[in-house]
């Protein structure tokens, strides 16, 4: 069977049609709109019609704290106009296919839970560097959601300052959009004319300015996954997003955590850090995932899958 994934961001509509096995059959994206629900929906709609007649279901991941079990967003992250929504509900009845709906950091655990990193793990956390910093927190092999849907909400977390400032928050200080900052610091480049293709690019041919941007940026993240560490005491960091593939970035991390606990004035349990093995891929196996283990749950026993497992790296 065929089903079609969205994977809904804050720069594009990403999507796939897959078969139950993970495999990319085809792919797409389109700019996600920011200016109104109606857009939005209209933008979903443009994607659903083209796939309607030869898909099983549709499969969605999407930004903000989510009820999947009722399919409702509770919130839409940036999308301001999301709000309280009953997505999925509105989805079947317009086009009479089965919806599912889950958060884009935790369809990013999903995927890893089910064959990445996190596979073999009881208790994890999952840090995908986005626009913000989303989380996941893992407990006995499953995704803890807290009593409000919103558990591993990170970039909630307030550093020191003040609390109604913005800029004092982790989502603010250790996102994406915090490394473009850094480099615009160092180098003088607007952040609006950046992006990670190009930072990672001056980076790896060895633009010392642009090093010590990402020094910094892992310097703030390496001290909240101390702090998690301390807190939750998992086995294992699985770190997402697209930066998240770049090996420079992952070295600088690794050893400003390392850093941090080898100038301990007392010894404590190292945090353990990993990419996300699926990389790009991650939110739309994850979001598949979901689907699957929701619509046929005596297919999937914990981490179980049906069948074997291809997909896109």
């Amino acid at each position: 069977m065929e089903y079609l994934v969205i994977d809904v961001g804050g720069i594009a509509i990403k999507y796939a049609r897959m078969d139950e096995n993970a495999a990319f059959l085809e792919k797409g994206e389109t700019p996600t709109p920011m200016d109104s629900l109606n857009s939005y929906l209209e933008a979903l709609d443009a994607i659903i019609r083209r796939y309607r007649h030869n898909i099983a279901g549709i499969a969605m991941c999407v930004p903000g704290i989510i009820d999947s079990a009722k399919g409702v967003c509770i919130t839409g992250g940036n999308l301001r106009y999301v709000e309280n929504l009953p997505l999925a509900a509105l989805l079947q009845e317009r086009y009479g296919l089965r919806v599912s709906l889950e958060n884009d950091a935790r369809c990013v655990a999903l995927a890893e839970l089910w064959r990445g990193n996190l596979r073999n793990c009881a208790d994890g956390v999952v840090v995908v560097l986005g626009s913000a910093v989303g989380g996941v927190l893992i407990k006995d092999g499953r995704i803890h959601k807290g009593s409000h849907f919103s558990a591993g909400e990170f970039s909630f977390i307030e550093r020191d300052g003040d609390v109604t400032d913005i800029c004092n928050s982790v989502g603010y200080q250790n996102g994406v959009l915090a490394l473009y900052r850094l480099v615009e610091q160092q180098t003088g480049i607007p952040a609006e004319k950046l992006d990670g293709i190009r930072i990672f690019e001056m980076a790896n041919r060895g633009d010392e300015r642009v090093c010590k941007a990402i020094d910094l940026f892992t310097g703030n993240l390496a001290r909240m996954i101390y702090n998690l560490q301390a807190i939750y005491d998992p086995e294992l960091f699985v770190v997402g997003g697209a930066i998240s593939q770049q090996s420079l970035l992952m070295e600088s991390l690794i050893r400003n955590v390392d850093y941090i606990y080898d100038n301990l004035p007392f010894k404590a349990i190292r945090a353990r850090l990993v990419p996300c093995r699926f990389r790009n891929a991650s939110n739309l196996i994850g979001a598949l995932y979901h689907y699957l283990s929701t619509a046929n749950p005596a297919l999937f026993f914990g981490r179980e899958s049906v069948g074997d497992f291809r997909a896109e790296g």
